[in-house]
């Protein structure tokens, strides 16, 4: 039986700056690397989320290192191919 899914995956993700008072000024790198990468993005107040192809959205690393250029980050993500049109 074939399960593959057609839905284009989407991941949710969480990047917290820690030990700043400017958090903004820490996660704007991120933002801008999410952005680089060419996704459907939706920035909320306590998460964010990205659809695209399997490259896209795995290419979150690039987020977690342009933060953590800058000092210490944690990022936690999900990753689903059933969630289609989450991120608008």
């Amino acid at each position: 039986m074939n399960m593959a899914s057609s839905t284009p995956p989407t991941a949710q993700f969480a990047l917290y700056a820690l030990g700043v008072a400017n958090v903004g000024a820490r996660l704007e790198p991120a933002v801008s690397a999410v952005r680089a990468i060419g996704v459907s993005l939706e920035v909320g107040q306590m998460s964010s989320t990205i659809e695209g192809d399997e490259e896209q959205v795995f290419a979150l690393r690039d987020a977690f290192r342009a933060a953590a250029a800058m000092g210490d980050v944690v990022l936690v993500t999900s990753v689903a191919n059933a969630c289609q049109g989450a991120a608008r």
